[in-house]
């Protein structure tokens, strides 16, 4: 059989804003009045150290991806260097993790579509979603390219306005009922760490969360047209978006509002348009994050889609999530993944909202294992194939060193997620999936082994 090949349909304009709307999350427009409370100003620091390891994984994982062009996704290298069982895992894994974040994006298209419309039940307008977003995903990995273009633009006009209106209000020492707009308000209340050390140490669970999905844009290098000039500009831009996007914007929202004026369960983009008399403030910052859940559902359908791809290409998944449509779309993947995401709309249904902290934040934990095994197998490539990376024109900076820091980074968050009460839970859940992925793959290769031994 003709081994068909994924269609290189994403443009340079495509694979930049995916890499923008990656590293922009709805955590920043929600979970933003969160993690000010509980860290102060000092949650600068957090999205900058966060900002700089995350760059650190995507410099890694785009020379892994461009050190062999035949790569399309993180299964393909862990295969290569840690062999078909951490493939397995790997690949199951991210599977699960975007699953389990368009679950709760879906849940979040129908709390935020009450805002309008009260009356709707809660689990019509994600199944509505779901169906739009597959439908456009069966059409051509150009269309899903154009739709997470126009999704992540919304997100950034949104923070671009916020940042400028800010600017003008610091400027003209503009009043609100916190008092004056001034950049002293970040620091003169109470200092940069008025919580301690601790309040900084449990915020970065949240900030750790508003990234996930950054990698993103290494699984679209499979589908770029120009894969080795487009790819190394997104990643090397990640440091410039997290300066303006997440640094820039929370400046000046601590300057218009001080860090302990700020309303913890509202979301500051809100407090701070509804401070210059924008009536409609709220619903504005409801249809960014209505665009932004929707945005991160259509990541979840093409990536889950791509992963049970490359799972399929390994013997790891059923060989018909390897066929493509006339348009090089796998839709048979498409399709499971849909299928399986439609389960929120039935719990949506059926139970509450609780299940969905459980999830994400085991989902969290895989993010976590995702992005240490990407480290890892950067480390086996420059070990054990010097001759590609000699040759490779996208290095990793500081090889080994950011590699370990990396990962003693990655292991200081799950510290952290053990410290809070809420987050604890998945760190005893999340080794139960491990443990059943490694028995899944036992019992499937013993199988294998069995059936070859009948046929010898």
């Amino acid at each position: 059989m003709q081994q068909q090949k994924l269609a290189r349909g994403l443009k340079n304009r495509h694979v930049q804003l995916i890499a923008i709307g990656g590293a922009i999350g709805t955590g920043l427009f929600l979970g933003a009045g969160k993690s000010i409370h509980l860290a102060g100003p000092s949650i600068l620091f957090a999205y900058l150290i966060t900002g700089v390891i995350c760059f650190l994984i995507m410099r890694s994982l785009g020379e892994l991806l461009l050190s062999n062009l035949n790569y399309h996704s993180f299964v393909d290298f862990v295969k290569d260097y840690l062999g078909n069982m951490a493939a397995f895992i790997t690949g199951w894994t991210y599977w699960f993790c975007w699953i389990s974040i368009a679950m709760a994006d879906l849940t979040a298209v129908g709390l935020y579509t009450q805002y309008w419309f009260p009356e709707i039940p809660q689990w019509m307008p994600g199944l509505i979603a779901l169906v739009v977003l597959l439908i456009m995903n069966l059409a051509t990995v150009k269309l899903f390219g154009e739709m997470e273009f126009w999704f992540a633009l919304i997100k950034v006009i949104a923070i671009l306005a916020l940042i400028f209106v800010g600017i003008f209000m610091i400027i003209k020492g503009f009043s609100t009922n916190a008092g004056a707009s001034s950049f002293a308000n970040i620091w003169s209340h109470g200092g940069m760490f008025p919580n301690g050390i601790n309040g900084f140490l449990l915020s970065f669970q949240m900030v750790v969360f508003a990234f996930v999905g950054i990698e993103l844009v290494g699984l679209t290098a499979g589908e770029t047209a120009d894969p080795e000039r487009v790819i190394p500009k997104a990643i090397n831009n990640i440091p410039i978006r997290v300066l303006l996007f997440y640094v820039g914007a929370l400046i000046v929202i601590m300057s218009i509002y001080p860090w302990n004026a700020i309303i913890p369960t509202e979301s500051p983009f809100v407090q701070v348009f509804a401070a210059i008399g924008i009536a409609t403030a709220a619903g504005i910052v409801n249809f960014v994050v209505l665009t932004s859940a929707a945005s991160a559902c259509n990541s979840a359908i093409f990536s889950t889609s791509r992963m049970l791809y490359s799972l399929g290409k390994e013997k790891n998944a059923p060989e018909s999530m390897t066929k493509l449509t006339q348009r090089k779309v796998p839709a048979n993947a498409l399709f499971f993944s849909t299928v399986v995401i439609l389960i929120a709309v039935v719990l949506n249904y059926v139970m509450p909202e609780g299940v969905f902290t459980l999830i994400t934040s085991v989902s969290t934990v895989c993010f976590l294992y995702i992005w240490g095994i990407t480290v890892i197998c950067h480390l086996k490539y420059r070990k054990t194939r010097p001759d590609l990376a000699r040759a490779s024109k996208f290095k990793m900076p500081l090889f080994p060193f950011a590699n370990y820091l990396i990962l003693a980074f990655l292991a200081f968050i799950l510290v952290v997620l053990a410290l809070a009460e809420d987050t604890r839970v998945a760190l005893f859940i999340t080794p139960v999936w491990f443990i059943m992925l490694v028995v899944i793959y036992k019992l499937r290769k013993a199988k294998v082994e069995q059936v070859k031994a009948v046929e010898n």
